[in-house]
């Protein structure tokens, strides 16, 4: 497996990590960056993430047999757009968005005969800060890398996904777009969602600084996600709003259950409910800690 020429379209946290794994791995010959922002290209070119800079998505996808797709959803339709007239019909094309059905609307809108060249992805992976210099080449490495083939992906395209995450050191695992978005509703976007209502709930109380002061490990590692690139999220939480509300319902039901016993003065209502919710995390985390099937 060797690509002659790989464009990067978003030169970010996560474009930048996957340039260098690639890099790593050996199989990128000459990656070509386009960044809506001239600085993030330059800087990521000085770091070495990139071989060249392009100054528009055709120029970079130009003569690329390999396409990362590596922006904020919401943009991801204008960028297929850029993408199409310039695309190889041999190539792969992939993007790495957190929401699965949005894209696959954006890819059915707008790749028109090169539809078969798009496989959607989502590493299972990131960090709450965001920018090329936070690039890592082991970020994929042991994570879960998500892939959601269209009936229209061509079944080389689909083989060359699997083959490249697994040279990046993740582990696959295959889900319909609909199972996807409802899955990380819960598990990713709810969780987000949780974070910074929390940071704001407490700064909008008067002494807010003064509390947030004298948070310890465990309210740093609950808001840490809390830090995460705005503009991403945003377009995350309005991309899958169904399923989000959705989970938000949910866990409106629990925390309605929470303050009842508490406001009941329940002692064994809440310990039964701390219990369950205790045995159930420890249950995951020790199946979490098992090393993952491979593919």
């Amino acid at each position: 497996m060797n690509f002659e020429k790989v464009a990067l379209i978003g030169c970010g946290l996560m474009g930048g990590s996957f340039a260098l794994a690639a890099k790593e791995a050996g199989w990128a010959k000459h990656i070509v960056g386009y960044s809506s922002s001239e600085s993030s290209r330059q800087k990521a070119l000085s770091m070495g993430v990139i071989d060249a800079t392009a100054d528009s998505i055709a120029n970079a996808v130009q003569g690329a047999d390999l396409v990362l797709l590596a922006v904020p959803v919401k943009a991801t339709e204008a960028c297929f757009e850029a993408i199409a007239p310039a695309l190889h019909s041999s190539a792969l094309l992939m993007d790495v968005g957190s929401t699965k059905s949005d894209i696959v609307a954006a890819a059915l809108n707008t790749l028109g005969d090169k539809l078969h060249c798009f496989v959607p992805v989502h590493p299972i992976t990131g960090k709450e800060v965001a920018g090329v210099e936070h690039s890592d080449a082991c970020l994929y490495k042991d994570r879960a890398l998500i892939i959601t083939p269209m009936a229209s992906s061509g079944a080389i395209q689909v083989q060359l996904v699997k083959q490249i995450w697994k040279s990046l050191g993740s582990y696959i695992t295959e889900l319909s777009p609909a199972a996807h978005d409802a899955a990380f509703a819960a598990v990713s976007h709810l969780p987000h969602v949780l974070a910074y209502a929390v940071i704001r709930g407490i700064f909008q109380q008067k002494n807010g600084p003064d509390l947030i002061a004298l948070g310890g490990p465990g309210f740093r590692d609950f808001s840490r996600i809390a830090a995460s690139d705005p503009v991403v999220w945003r377009d995350i939480l309005t991309t899958n709003r169904e399923q989000v509300l959705l989970q938000i319902s949910h866990f409106k039901q629990a925390l309605h259950d929470f303050e009842k016993a508490i406001d009941q003065n329940d002692p064994q209502v809440l310990e039964d409910m701390i219990r369950q919710a205790s045995d159930l995390r420890f249950k995951w985390r020790i199946g979490a800690n098992q090393t993952p099937a491979k593919e």
